[in-house]
């Protein structure tokens, strides 16, 4: 399964609240739960869990399924594996970019890198340079 733009959004927004994140915690543990148990054991009432678990429901996170007149929720563990291996991805785009700065900003001058880490002192046009005179030439 590859992410998204759109399931990421979904995904991480249903994460941000740490309600919705408890209750994806307790279903973990538990295997599966109901509203009437999930909000037993959080400080917001059943009708707020219901809400919580609609919108980890469209985001992918939990699937729901009738068991006699009792609605039973489970975590779907596809779309996290999904966003965490996306998230490395990210991770990982995000070192190596660190890494070329570090490089550059580490890299003693004249080695070959003033392409790329841009002009270095008395160097270039601007305030201060004596291009127009050169060196030990005197005004």
């Amino acid at each position: 399964m590859t992410v998204d733009r759109d399931t990421a959004g979904e995904v991480l927004t249903a994460l941000a609240d740490p309600t919705r994140r408890a209750i994806l915690e307790v279903l973990a543990a538990r295997g599966e739960a109901s509203a009437t148990t999930l909000a037993a054991g959080l400080p917001v009432s059943r009708q707020a869990v219901v809400k919580h678990l609609a919108v980890l429901d469209a985001a992918g996170l939990v699937t729901a399924h009738r068991r006699g007149r009792e609605v039973r929720y489970t975590v779907r563990p596809e779309r996290l594996t999904a966003m965490a291996r996306w998230m490395a991805g990210v991770a990982a785009e995000w070192d190596a970019r660190l890494a070329a700065i570090k490089r550059i900003a580490e890299a003693p001058a004249g080695d070959g890198n003033a392409a790329t880490a841009g002009p270095g002192p008395g160097t270039g046009s601007g305030p201060g340079h004596d291009s127009d005179q050169g060196v030990g030439q005197g005004a």
